[in-house]
């Protein structure tokens, strides 16, 4: 029996797969819980389209990814922190403060996608890694000044 699984299923495979399962299982399992269809004619071809579509999505958003990393090259951030005299930031530089800079720049890149290589806590010079796709990953060099 041929069946498209809806979501991943550890021993069967991903999402939108079309797998060959036992009769009982497909019948008595996995369509009664929601976890697959029945891989007919008409739903193989509902599933072919829908990937198709779905590929150039990714693939727009990909491109429009790689367009703003390759703006993002050669940017550099300066975020402006309370310090003490031996050069310790009171508090911390969050991500929040690096998309608000790279915001004033005209980048709109959400902070849950920004991550530090090392966490700032001192006055210096730091990176950013931005995950802007899957695949599309930047740094940004940025600089913490004394305010």
């Amino acid at each position: 029996m041929e069946i498209i699984l809806k979501q991943d299923i550890k021993s069967l495979g991903e999402k939108d797969d079309i797998v060959t399962v036992k009769p009982g299982y497909g019948r008595n399992y996995l369509i009664p819980k929601g976890f697959a269809s029945l891989a007919t004619v008409s739903a193989k071809k509902v599933l072919a389209e829908n990937l198709k579509q779905a590929a150039f999505k990714q693939d727009k958003i990909k491109k429009d990814a790689e367009g703003v990393a390759e703006r993002l090259t050669g940017v550099k951030l300066s975020i402006g922190a309370k310090a003490g005299e031996s050069g310790k930031i009171f508090g911390a530089v969050n991500t929040i403060q690096i998309a608000e800079a790279l915001k004033a720049q005209g980048f709109d890149v959400d902070r849950r996608r920004i991550t530090f290589e090392t966490e700032p806590k001192f006055v210096g010079e730091y990176t950013a890694n931005l995950n802007l796709h899957k695949e599309v990953k930047v740094q940004v060099p940025f600089e913490v000044i004394a305010e």
